[in-house]
């Protein structure tokens, strides 16, 4: 048991209810079926959640052997099969990873997104709500992706490492980006602990993560991971410079902002490499993974846009509400 690890949720319905009574130790509990729940719902996203983060930070008072527990790894399972045939009945397909790498190399003129609306006119409160919001990845920054280097071989192997090296603060705890966050968490007045926000975090937002963990747990979707690693490594540079600006318009301080700023000139990097060597490397050895590729480049982008509609519909609403399951003190 890890006595730094997040206390378990608060379940949102029968799946998640199952999963989190079976951690608690409170009797074993068969899960409802998984057939018909919606893949992209509160339930089933926080289930799926639960199952994985055991094979992460694990949660408080919750033995450290339910990882590898036969009963919930079906379980997990069953989830799984749900969401990622959600995932997949969303995206176009296809097997041109050029296709859908280039349109992502281009900055909209008249973009809309998060960013934009944050260094444009949002307001600190919608500011903060983001950061929490983002907290249930970043805390564990990169931790997704390490999953994968075993999977890997040669010039794709080292150089996802070299990546990897750079998201882990290149050998300085204190410049680990997952650390940065928490610094900004800090800065906002907001709870730095890893997990403190699950209750939270919608299910728009657990998604992302989850589309990451499934991704880089399963062998099978090697493919799809580094699809999304090279995905969210192009857009993340010019987002982060918006988002820096976005801080300073805000009043947020260096220390705040070195979170973004460090992302900047470090993802425009990491995105020409994960591009040349790591994707060229991985297909010229593996070719048939273009499909997986490009599905996990387009599930990368179905996940975003709809965290974003989320959070953007919620600001904008004719009477605005929070984009969280419950508003920040």
């Amino acid at each position: 048991m890890n006595g730094d690890a997040p206390k378990l949720p608060s379940p949102r319905g029968p799946l998640s209810e199952a999963v989190v009574t079976m951690l608690s130790g409170r009797g074993d509990v068969v899960a409802p079926p998984v057939g018909d729940a919606d893949p992209f719902g509160e339930d089933l996203q926080l289930a799926l959640y639960v199952c994985y983060e055991l094979h992460y930070r694990g949660f408080s008072g919750v033995d450290d052997a339910w990882e590898w527990d036969p009963g919930l790894l079906r379980v997990r399972g069953e989830l799984e099969r749900v969401f990622e045939a959600g995932l997949r009945a969303r995206v176009a397909g296809g097997d041109d990873v050029d296709e859908v790498l280039e349109p992502l190399l281009v900055e909209p003129v008249d973009g809309d997104g998060l960013s934009y609306h944050l260094k444009d006119r949002g307001d600190r409160r919608q500011l903060r709500e983001y950061v929490v919001h983002r907290s249930i990845y970043h805390l564990k920054e990169a931790d997704p992706h390490a999953w994968v280097i075993p999977r890997l071989t040669g010039r794709a192997k080292a150089a996802l490492v070299a990546v990897e090296f750079d998201e882990f603060g290149g050998g300085r705890a204190e410049m680990m980006h997952s650390r940065l966050f928490a610094d900004l968490m800090e800065e906002l007045d907001l709870d730095p602990a890893y997990g403190a926000y699950l209750d939270v975090a919608p299910a728009q937002m657990l998604a992302v993560v989850n589309m990451m963990s499934l991704f880089g747990l399963h062998r099978s979707l090697r493919g799809a991971l580094t699809g999304h690693f090279a995905a969210a490594e192009i857009t993340t540079s010019p987002s982060a410079r918006r988002m820096a600006l976005a801080l300073e318009r805000l009043g947020v301080g260096p220390r705040g902002t070195l979170f973004f700023t460090e992302h900047v000139e470090a993802d425009a990097v990491h995105e020409q490499v994960l591009r040349t060597d790591v994707l060229g490397d991985l297909l010229e050895r593996e070719p048939e993974l273009a499909a997986d590729v490009v599905f996990g480049v387009q599930a990368t982008e179905l996940v975003e846009e709809r965290f974003g509609a989320h959070v953007l519909g919620c600001w904008r609403a004719a009477e605005p509400v929070s984009s969280l399951l419950r508003p920040l003190p």
